[in-house]
């Protein structure tokens, strides 16, 4: 009963908005219900000049129920599919997760963007938008205005994505009586699922190719979420020896290690086995949509604490460096699938 009274009010009010912009992003999928959500507690935060009944439920949301949504995330790896299928585009998930975060390392000393929000914008970049950035997030410890430009200048990418690449593909000539080299192509350079899945149905619309180019996509995009495994690890030892040895309060590993992306794997072993024995991959939809759900529950909670106007001003660098990324993961994914012959 604590919990409700504390927390109570500030939970429902995401819910509420989320729910809304669930259904927008139905109708919309090329922006996404995080993005709605995200914009809507901007908005309302506007308008909202006293927040403080709803402040401990929207921290909840905003922390622990992004936490959630990773976990959920992996109900939707089966990691003896993604091995199997998965295999032939891993040399260019590598290549092009490692191009995306040097860029925005050096870029980061450079045009001296500040840290959290670099690693935030690489690592959304280079393996799966929203859900990468909330994975991240708790373990950089990064704030929900940063949360926000990061998803911000992730969403402006991914929507150029989705609109120009089937087209950029059919100008460079890309096979079109296979969906294998479009669908790689998209399931590597562009970051978030609703994208991926907007640009490859595309490719199979114009050339009535089925659901090939999605089905190769989507395995691809799994693949690369994978990804959120060792980034995460290593950004919470990276962050353990940063904060030890610049004469701040001493933090140790295990007060930033990710708990939840072991929660995160016992979902993709549990999925595994389960589809292994016979159970269907359609007994987890359930969770992988309460999972998407989470996800714009907590961008709402984001939103609701994000200052909208200072989010402007700021964000000309981030969306230099989110360019950067993008046009980094798109020339060395064209470069990769070239030397491997599969372009």
């Amino acid at each position: 009963m604590e919990f409700i009274k504390k927390n109570g009010k500030g939970i429902l009010l995401c819910f509420i908005i989320s729910v809304i912009c669930w259904l927008l992003g139905k109708q919309f999928p090329i922006i996404g219900g995080p993005v709605f959500a995200i914009i809507a507690g901007m908005i309302i935060t506007l308008i909202m000049k006293d927040k403080t009944q709803f402040e401990s439920g929207i921290k909840f949301t905003s922390k622990k129920i992004l936490q959630y949504a990773v976990i959920l995330l992996g109900f939707g790896l089966n990691l003896q599919v993604i091995l199997q299928t998965g295999a032939q585009s891993l040399p260019i998930i590598v290549a092009t997760i490692s191009i995306s975060l040097i860029i925005a390392y050096i870029l980061c000393k450079v045009m001296h963007i500040p840290g959290k929000i670099s690693t935030l914008v690489g690592v959304g970049s280079s393996i799966c938008g929203g859900s990468a950035i909330a994975a991240t997030a708790p373990v950089i410890d990064a704030d929900d205005e940063e949360v926000a430009q990061a998803i911000s200048v992730i969403f402006f990418f991914n929507v150029l994505a989705a609109v120009l690449f089937p087209a950029f593909g059919s100008w460079l000539g890309f096979d079109r009586t296979t969906g294998e080299a479009f669908g790689i192509f998209a399931g590597t350079a562009i970051n978030d699922t609703s994208s991926v899945t907007a640009a490859s149905s595309t490719w199979d619309s114009m050339y009535g190719l089925g659901s090939q180019t999605l089905d190769k996509a989507v395995t691809v995009k799994l693949t690369r979420t994978l990804a959120i495994i060792p980034i995460t690890l290593v950004l919470a030892f990276i962050r353990t020896r940063k904060e030890s040895g610049n004469g701040s309060e001493k933090v140790s590993l295990k007060q930033v290690f990710p708990f939840f992306i072991l929660f995160f794997i016992g979902a993709s072993v549990i999925t595994t086995i389960a589809t292994s024995i016979g159970v269907p991959a359609s007994f987890f939809t359930p969770l992988k949509e309460l999972s998407k759900f989470f996800i714009i529950m907590a961008m709402a909670a984001i939103g609701l604490n994000t200052n909208i106007v200072k989010l402007v001003k700021t964000g000309g660098k981030p969306i230099i460096m989110g360019l950067c990324c993008w046009i980094g993961i798109t020339a060395v994914s064209l470069g990769m699938q070239h030397t491997l012959g599969i372009w």
